[in-house]
């Protein structure tokens, strides 16, 4: 065999840098699909990524789980049957809550964890209010006109950094990609208050953890500047924005992902 053939053959053989960086999932907020992330893909650099459909959301909408730990079998499942065995997450809100649920399982082949605007879990003597005011908004968006709901919807503090035009177009955009009645489902199964604490998780786990918070939304810029403080393996990457930094700052987005994973290619290199 000659050298150059012998060379095709190793290079066929032998998985690359990229093959063996895992893949990125992403996981869109409430009222969103995968598309959300398309800005963010978009700026990656020969990345493997796979932006997911929320159950309850998108084509998988008539897709129902009715706890965290049903979401953390289901997105198993989903991993598994499309062949991808080492990932990393990626989650924006309800997005970020799941995936933070999920890392908390230890599942095999999670590598790292992406946190945007997402809560690590209120006290339990907190829970019963939040599941109350969730239950609120579950049965507005049962009962009533959608677009309605969502009008009132983005005018909660969390959005209070949108423009009416923003508003308007957002409003506009979940009309035509959400049905009501499995918001609802989605907005009990997974509210806040249902949601175990994962502080401590956080503090004291190995894995890998970002999170991302925009210095226009106090709340939860506030939220993880403290948690920085007490898990302080965590990286805090603040970004100038609001809640929904992915949609108003992608490119710098992009770059720290592009970042985390160039440096983990040069890992698997050396």
């Amino acid at each position: 065999m000659s050298s150059e053939a012998m060379q095709a053959a190793k290079s066929t053989a032998r998985p690359t840098a990229k093959q063996q960086a895992p893949t990125l999932i992403m996981l869109h907020g409430l009222l969103g699909d995968r598309h959300d992330w398309a800005a963010v893909k978009a700026g990656l650099e020969d990345i493997d990524c796979l932006a997911l459909d929320l159950p309850g959301h998108g084509e998988n909408h008539h897709v129902q789980v009715g706890a965290f730990e049903a979401f953390h079998h289901w997105l198993s499942d989903t991993l598994m049957a499309r062949g991808i065995h080492r990932y990393c997450l990626l989650g924006y809100s309800l997005g970020g809550r799941l995936a933070l649920y999920h890392a908390s399982r230890q599942p095999a082949g999670l590598e790292a964890l992406w946190l945007e605007s997402a809560h690590p879990g209120l006290p339990a003597r907190e829970r019963p209010a939040r599941i109350a005011h969730d239950e609120r908004w579950a049965i507005r968006f049962e009962q009533e006109p959608l677009e309605n709901v969502l009008t009132d919807w983005y005018q909660q503090p969390v959005f209070a950094d949108l423009t009416e035009a923003q508003r308007s177009r957002q409003i506009h955009r979940r009309l035509g990609a959400n049905h009501g009645a499995a918001v609802a489902k989605m907005l009990r199964a997974t509210s806040l208050g249902q949601q175990p604490s994962l502080w401590q998780w956080l503090e004291h786990t190995a894995l890998p953890v970002s999170y991302f918070s925009g210095l226009r939304d106090a709340k939860f810029h506030a939220l993880a500047t403290r948690l920085a403080v007490e898990a302080q393996s965590l990286r805090h990457i603040t970004l100038s924005g609001g809640h929904n930094l992915h949609a108003e700052q992608p490119t710098a987005f992009s770059r720290e992902l592009n970042a985390w994973y160039r440096a983990r290619i040069t890992s698997l290199v050396c």
